[in-house]
Parts: structure tokens; sequence; C-alpha cells
């Protein structure tokens, strides 16, 4: 029933959201004086981890009618962001341009914030098939 997944949905993008905060936050970092690299290195790391998990606790998505196929777009949607995070896990610890990385993962936490939109687009979506629309 979508009353029982949108708890569950909405507690997951808010999980997703806090995570990608303090992976955004992390990410600013190192253009600040002072902060020694390696902190900020391990820092992102956590914090990619912890998007990680946020990611990877995600459920697949509603299972029936019309909407099954956009949940199970954002479902590969979210298998190529979890592939990309896994990828650029080792890349934050062994890269010498700090730059080029912290500039890849921005665009992986908009890519992360515009797969956040969709689910919350499904979950709307979900409870308003259920209940019947605005008709």
């Amino acid at each position: 029933m979508a009353t029982t997944r949108t708890p569950t949905t909405s507690g997951m993008t808010a999980r997703l959201t806090i995570a990608l905060q303090g992976l955004d936050l992390a990410l600013d970092a190192p253009r600040q004086r002072g902060v020694p690299l390696g902190n900020w290195r391990w820092v992102v790391r956590q914090r990619m981890a912890a998007l990680r998990d946020a990611l990877a606790g995600e459920a697949a998505g509603p299972d029936d009618g019309w909407l099954a196929a956009r949940g199970g777009t954002a479902f590969r949607e979210r298998n190529v962001l979890l592939g990309r995070l896994n990828r650029l896990g080792s890349v934050v610890l062994e890269t010498e341009s700090v730059e080029e990385v912290r500039i890849e993962l921005k665009r992986l936490v908009v890519d992360v914030h515009h797969h956040v939109q969709r689910l919350n687009d499904l979950a709307y979506d979900d409870v308003e098939l259920e209940l019947g629309g605005s008709e």
C-alpha cells in the first residue's frame, strides 16, 4: 500500500538529504585556508560512506501499475550513482588534483539531489494514485 511506503520513502529521502548536505559541506573545506589535505580526504571519504549507505538503503520503488517503470528507472539510476560513488572513493585518497575530484563530487551531489527529487515525485504520485487524485 502507498500509505505504508510513504513514511519509508520520506525517511529514506531525509537520510539522503542529510548525507548530501554533509558531503557538500566537506567538499568546500579544501578551499579554506589551514585545512590539512589529509584531513579533508578522510572527512570526504566518511561523508561519501554515509551517502553510499543512504543510497544502498533505498527500496526498489512501487511495483504496481504505471509507476512500476518509473520506480525501476529510479532504482537503476540509484545503481549508477552508487557506481560513481564507489569509483570516486579511491580517487579521493589517491589523486594529486584535489580540485578536479572535488568538482566531480560536486556534480555527483547535484545528480543525487535530482535523484531525491525524482523519488519524492514518485512517492507523491503513488499516494495520489492511491487516494484517487484531484478528480
